[in-house]
Protein backbone atom coordinates (compact mmCIF):
# COMPACT_ATOMS: atom_id res chain seq x y z
CA UNK A 1 0.00 0.00 0.00
CA UNK A 2 1.59 3.41 -1.00
CA UNK A 3 0.91 5.82 1.56
CA UNK A 4 1.81 9.53 1.34
CA UNK A 5 4.82 11.21 2.88
CA UNK A 6 2.43 14.08 3.97
CA UNK A 7 1.43 12.30 6.18
CA UNK A 8 3.77 10.04 7.60
CA UNK A 9 5.88 13.28 8.89
CA UNK A 10 2.81 14.64 10.56
CA UNK A 11 3.01 14.98 14.50
CA UNK A 12 1.57 16.34 17.61
CA UNK A 13 4.13 16.64 20.17
CA UNK A 14 1.36 17.34 22.77
CA UNK A 15 -0.56 13.69 22.24
CA UNK A 16 2.79 11.71 21.01
CA UNK A 17 3.85 12.17 24.61
CA UNK A 18 1.13 9.56 26.08
CA UNK A 19 1.95 6.79 24.82
CA UNK A 20 4.97 5.86 26.92
CA UNK A 21 2.91 7.31 30.06
CA UNK A 22 0.04 4.84 29.95
CA UNK A 23 2.36 1.84 29.50
CA UNK A 24 4.09 2.87 32.43
CA UNK A 25 0.67 3.71 34.21
CA UNK A 26 -0.57 0.23 33.07
CA UNK A 27 2.90 -1.50 35.25
CA UNK A 28 1.82 1.02 38.61
CA UNK A 29 3.61 4.07 37.94
CA UNK A 30 2.06 6.92 39.28
CA UNK A 31 1.72 9.92 36.39
CA UNK A 32 0.55 13.67 36.39
CA UNK A 33 -0.32 14.52 33.50
CA UNK A 34 0.48 17.60 32.37
CA UNK A 35 0.58 17.98 29.03
CA UNK A 36 -2.82 19.35 27.58
CA UNK A 37 -4.21 22.27 27.72
CA UNK A 38 -7.72 20.95 28.47
CA UNK A 39 -8.96 22.82 31.97
CA UNK A 40 -11.66 19.96 32.02
CA UNK A 41 -9.53 17.47 33.24
CA UNK A 42 -8.73 19.20 36.40
CA UNK A 43 -11.19 21.41 38.63
CA UNK A 44 -13.13 23.22 35.90
CA UNK A 45 -16.49 22.56 34.57
CA UNK A 46 -18.43 23.44 31.91
CA UNK A 47 -20.80 26.27 33.37
CA UNK A 48 -24.68 24.54 33.66
CA UNK A 49 -26.29 26.92 31.59
CA UNK A 50 -24.42 26.10 28.26
CA UNK A 51 -25.18 22.64 29.15
CA UNK A 52 -28.52 23.16 29.89
CA UNK A 53 -28.60 24.68 26.17
CA UNK A 54 -27.24 21.71 24.39
CA UNK A 55 -30.07 19.37 26.26
CA UNK A 56 -32.83 21.93 25.21
CA UNK A 57 -31.69 22.33 21.83
CA UNK A 58 -31.13 18.72 21.46
CA UNK A 59 -34.51 18.23 23.09
CA UNK A 60 -36.16 21.22 20.55
CA UNK A 61 -34.82 19.51 17.82
CA UNK A 62 -32.16 21.23 16.55
CA UNK A 63 -30.59 18.00 15.40
CA UNK A 64 -29.91 17.91 11.67
CA UNK A 65 -27.49 19.96 9.49
CA UNK A 66 -26.68 23.16 9.77
CA UNK A 67 -25.14 26.11 7.00
CA UNK A 68 -21.92 25.27 6.54
CA UNK A 69 -21.15 29.20 7.62
CA UNK A 70 -22.75 28.15 10.97
CA UNK A 71 -26.39 28.52 12.25
CA UNK A 72 -27.33 33.00 11.43
CA UNK A 73 -27.91 33.08 15.49
CA UNK A 74 -24.75 32.34 16.47
CA UNK A 75 -22.72 33.66 13.91
CA UNK A 76 -24.48 37.45 14.79
CA UNK A 77 -23.56 36.63 18.50
CA UNK A 78 -20.14 36.20 17.11
CA UNK A 79 -19.97 39.31 16.37
CA UNK A 80 -20.96 41.39 19.37
CA UNK A 81 -18.55 38.99 21.40
CA UNK A 82 -15.56 40.48 19.36
CA UNK A 83 -17.04 44.09 19.13
CA UNK A 84 -17.50 43.66 23.27
CA UNK A 85 -14.28 41.74 24.10
CA UNK A 86 -11.61 43.14 21.05
CA UNK A 87 -13.74 45.76 19.97
CA UNK A 88 -13.65 44.63 16.64
CA UNK A 89 -16.50 45.58 14.19
CA UNK A 90 -17.07 42.20 11.93
CA UNK A 91 -20.10 41.19 9.47
CA UNK A 92 -21.96 37.96 10.23
CA UNK A 93 -21.41 37.21 6.49
CA UNK A 94 -17.50 36.94 7.07
CA UNK A 95 -17.61 34.66 10.06
CA UNK A 96 -17.45 30.73 9.06
CA UNK A 97 -17.96 28.40 12.39
CA UNK A 98 -15.38 25.43 12.04
CA UNK A 99 -14.96 22.36 14.71
CA UNK A 100 -12.71 23.78 16.95
CA UNK A 101 -9.62 25.79 16.00
CA UNK A 102 -7.62 23.37 14.73
CA UNK A 103 -9.96 22.60 11.65
CA UNK A 104 -10.09 26.37 11.02
CA UNK A 105 -6.38 26.59 11.31
CA UNK A 106 -6.78 23.39 8.37
CA UNK A 107 -9.36 25.28 6.23
CA UNK A 108 -7.09 28.61 6.25
CA UNK A 109 -3.97 27.52 5.71
CA UNK A 110 -5.65 25.03 2.89
CA UNK A 111 -6.97 27.84 1.07
CA UNK A 112 -3.66 30.08 1.07
CA UNK A 113 -0.66 27.54 1.28
CA UNK A 114 0.61 25.75 -1.93
CA UNK A 115 4.18 23.93 -2.94
CA UNK A 116 6.94 26.10 -1.99
CA UNK A 117 5.15 29.15 -0.16
CA UNK A 118 6.20 29.72 3.42
CA UNK A 119 3.92 30.82 6.49
CA UNK A 120 5.91 33.16 8.89
CA UNK A 121 4.88 31.31 12.68
CA UNK A 122 6.07 32.28 16.09
CA UNK A 123 9.03 30.03 17.16
CA UNK A 124 7.95 28.28 19.55
CA UNK A 125 4.76 28.02 17.90
CA UNK A 126 1.19 25.98 18.47
CA UNK A 127 2.38 22.62 16.02
CA UNK A 128 -0.90 22.43 13.59
CA UNK A 129 0.43 25.69 12.32
CA UNK A 130 3.52 24.10 11.52
CA UNK A 131 2.03 21.26 10.29
CA UNK A 132 -1.08 22.19 8.26
CA UNK A 133 1.39 24.51 6.49
CA UNK A 134 3.47 21.52 5.58
CA UNK A 135 0.53 19.01 4.89
CA UNK A 136 -0.17 21.34 1.82
CA UNK A 137 3.47 21.42 0.58
CA UNK A 138 4.68 24.31 2.54
CA UNK A 139 7.43 25.59 4.91
CA UNK A 140 6.36 27.05 8.16
CA UNK A 141 9.41 29.54 8.76
CA UNK A 142 9.74 30.45 12.52
CA UNK A 143 10.61 33.68 13.68
CA UNK A 144 12.50 34.62 16.55
CA UNK A 145 10.70 35.18 19.96
CA UNK A 146 13.12 36.53 22.80
CA UNK A 147 12.77 34.38 25.71
CA UNK A 148 14.21 37.19 27.67
CA UNK A 149 11.91 39.64 26.71
CA UNK A 150 8.80 37.74 27.67
CA UNK A 151 9.00 35.83 24.56
CA UNK A 152 7.76 38.88 22.39
CA UNK A 153 8.38 38.68 18.76
CA UNK A 154 11.74 39.86 17.65
CA UNK A 155 10.70 42.77 14.57
CA UNK A 156 13.68 42.58 13.04
CA UNK A 157 13.56 38.98 12.43
CA UNK A 158 10.47 38.81 11.48
CA UNK A 159 11.21 41.22 8.73
CA UNK A 160 14.48 39.46 7.81
CA UNK A 161 12.06 36.41 7.18
CA UNK A 162 9.76 37.85 4.72
CA UNK A 163 9.91 37.04 0.89
CA UNK A 164 8.34 36.74 -2.01
CA UNK A 165 6.79 33.64 -1.15
CA UNK A 166 5.30 34.68 1.97
CA UNK A 167 1.66 33.63 2.18
CA UNK A 168 0.97 34.82 6.00
CA UNK A 169 2.00 36.09 9.28
CA UNK A 170 1.01 34.30 12.47
CA UNK A 171 0.08 35.67 15.51
CA UNK A 172 -1.01 33.71 18.98
CA UNK A 173 -1.83 36.30 21.34
CA UNK A 174 -1.94 35.12 23.96
CA UNK A 175 0.49 32.65 23.22
CA UNK A 176 0.53 28.64 23.06
CA UNK A 177 3.01 27.29 24.39
CA UNK A 178 4.91 30.20 26.11
CA UNK A 179 1.90 32.14 27.78
CA UNK A 180 3.66 35.64 26.16
CA UNK A 181 0.88 38.37 25.79
CA UNK A 182 2.23 40.52 23.03
CA UNK A 183 2.01 44.49 23.42
CA UNK A 184 -0.06 47.10 21.75
CA UNK A 185 2.99 48.50 20.18
CA UNK A 186 4.38 44.45 19.10
CA UNK A 187 1.05 44.36 17.52
CA UNK A 188 0.86 47.53 15.76
CA UNK A 189 4.40 46.79 14.58
CA UNK A 190 3.47 43.38 12.81
CA UNK A 191 0.50 44.59 11.22
CA UNK A 192 2.25 47.60 9.80
CA UNK A 193 4.66 45.05 8.58
CA UNK A 194 1.97 42.69 6.72
CA UNK A 195 0.74 46.11 5.38
CA UNK A 196 3.91 47.06 4.37
CA UNK A 197 4.64 43.77 1.85
CA UNK A 198 0.45 42.98 1.24
CA UNK A 199 0.44 39.97 3.57
CA UNK A 200 -2.35 39.36 5.62
CA UNK A 201 -2.31 38.58 9.21
CA UNK A 202 -3.30 35.03 10.89
CA UNK A 203 -4.62 35.59 14.32
CA UNK A 204 -4.86 33.20 16.96
CA UNK A 205 -7.42 34.46 20.16
CA UNK A 206 -8.24 31.49 21.64
CA UNK A 207 -7.04 32.34 24.53
CA UNK A 208 -8.55 36.34 24.67
CA UNK A 209 -10.18 36.00 27.79
CA UNK A 210 -7.65 34.28 29.70
CA UNK A 211 -4.71 36.98 30.60
CA UNK A 212 -3.37 38.39 33.66
CA UNK A 213 -2.95 41.85 31.82
CA UNK A 214 -4.71 43.43 29.30
CA UNK A 215 -4.78 41.48 25.94
CA UNK A 216 -4.48 43.29 22.32
CA UNK A 217 -7.09 42.13 20.01
CA UNK A 218 -4.73 42.43 16.58
CA UNK A 219 -7.86 43.65 14.13
CA UNK A 220 -8.90 46.04 16.47
CA UNK A 221 -5.10 47.60 15.95
CA UNK A 222 -4.93 46.31 12.14
CA UNK A 223 -8.09 48.26 10.66
CA UNK A 224 -6.56 48.48 7.13
CA UNK A 225 -4.91 45.08 6.98
CA UNK A 226 -6.58 41.96 6.23
CA UNK A 227 -6.56 39.83 9.43
CA UNK A 228 -8.33 36.31 9.63
CA UNK A 229 -9.10 35.82 12.93
CA UNK A 230 -9.32 32.54 14.68
CA UNK A 231 -11.14 31.99 17.92
CA UNK A 232 -13.13 28.98 19.58
CA UNK A 233 -15.31 27.92 22.43
CA UNK A 234 -12.71 25.18 23.84
CA UNK A 235 -10.90 27.36 26.49
CA UNK A 236 -12.71 30.43 27.69
CA UNK A 237 -15.97 28.90 27.54
CA UNK A 238 -14.66 25.55 28.96
CA UNK A 239 -15.98 23.23 25.66
CA UNK A 240 -13.03 21.47 25.15
CA UNK A 241 -14.12 18.27 23.72
CA UNK A 242 -17.80 20.18 22.36
CA UNK A 243 -15.46 21.35 19.23
CA UNK A 244 -16.69 24.28 18.17
CA UNK A 245 -14.52 27.28 16.47
CA UNK A 246 -14.99 30.33 13.87
CA UNK A 247 -12.56 31.68 11.72
CA UNK A 248 -13.83 35.68 10.90
CA UNK A 249 -12.46 38.08 7.90
CA UNK A 250 -11.54 41.58 8.59
CA UNK A 251 -9.77 44.49 6.88
CA UNK A 252 -10.61 47.03 4.09
CA UNK A 253 -9.17 44.85 1.02
CA UNK A 254 -12.53 43.71 0.31
CA UNK A 255 -11.80 41.77 -2.84
CA UNK A 256 -9.12 40.07 -1.57
CA UNK A 257 -11.16 38.96 1.88
CA UNK A 258 -13.93 37.67 -0.37
CA UNK A 259 -11.99 35.68 -2.25
CA UNK A 260 -10.22 34.00 0.52
CA UNK A 261 -13.56 33.94 2.34
CA UNK A 262 -15.22 31.84 -0.05
CA UNK A 263 -12.62 29.91 -0.48
CA UNK A 264 -12.41 28.83 2.79
CA UNK A 265 -16.68 28.60 2.66
CA UNK A 266 -15.87 25.82 -0.11
CA UNK A 267 -13.91 23.45 2.19
CA UNK A 268 -17.09 24.07 5.14
CA UNK A 269 -19.13 23.00 2.53
CA UNK A 270 -17.56 19.69 1.87
CA UNK A 271 -16.95 18.88 5.60
CA UNK A 272 -20.83 19.25 5.45
CA UNK A 273 -21.48 21.52 8.82
CA UNK A 274 -20.54 22.26 12.48
CA UNK A 275 -22.09 20.43 14.90
CA UNK A 276 -25.74 21.49 15.21
CA UNK A 277 -26.77 21.16 18.81
CA UNK A 278 -23.60 22.54 20.16
CA UNK A 279 -23.64 25.88 17.95
CA UNK A 280 -26.95 26.48 19.75
CA UNK A 281 -25.14 26.26 22.89
CA UNK A 282 -22.57 28.07 21.92
CA UNK A 283 -25.10 31.06 21.68
CA UNK A 284 -25.90 30.73 25.07
CA UNK A 285 -22.67 30.46 25.72
CA UNK A 286 -21.76 33.94 24.65
CA UNK A 287 -24.65 35.68 25.40
CA UNK A 288 -25.39 34.28 28.60
CA UNK A 289 -23.50 34.73 32.46
CA UNK A 290 -19.93 35.70 31.73
CA UNK A 291 -18.95 35.93 35.59
CA UNK A 292 -17.18 32.79 35.77
CA UNK A 293 -14.68 33.70 33.42
CA UNK A 294 -13.57 35.92 35.96
CA UNK A 295 -13.23 33.47 38.55
CA UNK A 296 -11.87 31.24 36.20
CA UNK A 297 -8.69 33.48 35.49
CA UNK A 298 -8.25 34.05 39.07
CA UNK A 299 -7.48 30.36 39.80
CA UNK A 300 -5.41 30.83 37.25
CA UNK A 301 -3.59 33.08 38.49
CA UNK A 302 -2.66 32.19 41.39
CA UNK A 303 -1.32 28.69 39.92
CA UNK A 304 0.35 30.84 37.53
CA UNK A 305 2.09 32.57 40.31
CA UNK A 306 2.63 29.65 42.31
CA UNK A 307 4.33 27.43 39.53
CA UNK A 308 6.31 30.44 38.05
CA UNK A 309 7.87 30.78 42.11
CA UNK A 310 8.25 27.05 42.30
CA UNK A 311 9.94 26.60 39.03
CA UNK A 312 12.68 29.76 39.24
CA UNK A 313 14.02 28.45 43.04
CA UNK A 314 14.70 24.91 40.82
CA UNK A 315 18.18 24.84 40.18
CA UNK A 316 19.00 24.21 36.83
CA UNK A 317 15.87 25.91 35.83
CA UNK A 318 14.30 28.90 34.22
CA UNK A 319 11.16 30.07 33.40
CA UNK A 320 9.64 33.24 31.96
CA UNK A 321 6.60 34.52 33.75
CA UNK A 322 3.08 33.32 31.54
CA UNK A 323 1.09 36.44 30.87
CA UNK A 324 -1.68 34.44 29.50
CA UNK A 325 -2.97 31.34 28.84
CA UNK A 326 -2.42 28.30 31.00
CA UNK A 327 0.91 27.65 30.07
CA UNK A 328 4.83 27.36 31.46
CA UNK A 329 7.65 26.56 28.98
CA UNK A 330 11.02 26.93 31.04
CA UNK A 331 14.70 26.31 29.84
CA UNK A 332 16.88 23.57 31.18
CA UNK A 333 20.55 23.46 32.27
CA UNK A 334 21.92 20.53 30.49
CA UNK A 335 19.93 19.78 27.75
CA UNK A 336 22.86 18.90 25.16
CA UNK A 337 25.12 17.90 28.09
CA UNK A 338 23.11 15.63 30.58
CA UNK A 339 20.61 14.68 27.76
CA UNK A 340 20.79 14.42 24.39
CA UNK A 341 18.11 16.85 23.67
CA UNK A 342 15.18 17.97 25.26
CA UNK A 343 12.86 14.63 24.06
CA UNK A 344 15.44 12.84 26.09
CA UNK A 345 14.71 15.00 29.28
CA UNK A 346 11.46 14.34 28.91
CA UNK A 347 11.13 10.79 28.63
CA UNK A 348 14.10 10.74 31.54
CA UNK A 349 11.84 12.74 33.87
CA UNK A 350 8.59 10.81 32.98
CA UNK A 351 10.34 7.32 33.82
CA UNK A 352 11.42 8.02 37.09
CA UNK A 353 9.36 10.57 38.59
CA UNK A 354 5.74 10.06 36.51
CA UNK A 355 5.75 13.88 35.27
CA UNK A 356 4.03 14.56 31.74
CA UNK A 357 5.70 17.61 29.95
CA UNK A 358 5.56 18.17 26.87
CA UNK A 359 9.59 18.40 25.09
CA UNK A 360 9.92 21.95 23.68
CA UNK A 361 11.30 21.33 20.50
CA UNK A 362 7.57 19.88 19.63
CA UNK A 363 6.89 23.16 19.10
CA UNK A 364 9.54 23.94 16.86
CA UNK A 365 13.14 22.80 17.24
CA UNK A 366 14.49 26.42 16.20
CA UNK A 367 13.47 28.12 19.50
CA UNK A 368 11.46 25.28 21.07
CA UNK A 369 14.76 22.99 21.70
CA UNK A 370 16.15 23.03 25.65
CA UNK A 371 12.53 23.53 26.75
CA UNK A 372 9.69 21.78 28.15
CA UNK A 373 5.66 22.78 28.56
CA UNK A 374 3.50 22.11 30.88
CA UNK A 375 0.00 23.31 32.14
CA UNK A 376 -0.79 24.75 35.71
CA UNK A 377 -4.22 23.76 35.56
CA UNK A 378 -4.37 21.47 38.24
CA UNK A 379 -4.75 22.52 42.05
CA UNK A 380 -1.85 23.71 44.11
CA UNK A 381 -1.99 20.62 45.87
CA UNK A 382 -1.24 18.76 42.38
CA UNK A 383 1.51 21.34 41.36
CA UNK A 384 2.83 21.24 44.81
CA UNK A 385 3.75 17.38 44.28
CA UNK A 386 4.91 18.04 40.62
CA UNK A 387 7.22 20.32 41.63
CA UNK A 388 8.22 18.26 44.64
CA UNK A 389 9.48 15.88 42.39
CA UNK A 390 10.78 17.84 40.10
CA UNK A 391 13.26 19.45 42.31
CA UNK A 392 15.08 16.42 43.70
CA UNK A 393 15.06 14.75 39.91
CA UNK A 394 16.92 18.15 38.69
CA UNK A 395 19.35 18.02 41.68
CA UNK A 396 20.29 14.37 41.35
CA UNK A 397 21.04 14.91 37.67
CA UNK A 398 23.14 17.65 38.34
CA UNK A 399 25.75 15.56 40.70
Amino acid sequence: MNLTERVQNLEYAIRDVVGHARQLEKKGKDVIYLNIGDPLLFDFETPEHIKEALIQAVKEGFNAYSPSEGIPELRDAICEKEKKVGDIDILPENVIVSNGVSEGIQMVLGALVENGDEVLVPGPAYPPYISYTEFFGGKAVQYKTSEENGWQPDLDDVRSKVNDSTRAIVIINPNNPCGALYDKNTVKAMVDLAGEHDIPLISDEIYDQIAYDAPVSTANVAKDVPVIGLNGFSKVYLMTGWRLGYVYFTGQDEEALEELREHVTKEARIRLSANTPVQKAAVEALRGPQNYISRMVKKLRERRDYSHRRLNEIDGISCAEPKGAFYFFPKVDGIGSKWRDDMAFVRDLLEQTGIVFVHGSGFGSAYGSGHFRGVFLPPIETLEKTFDRLDPFMASTGQ
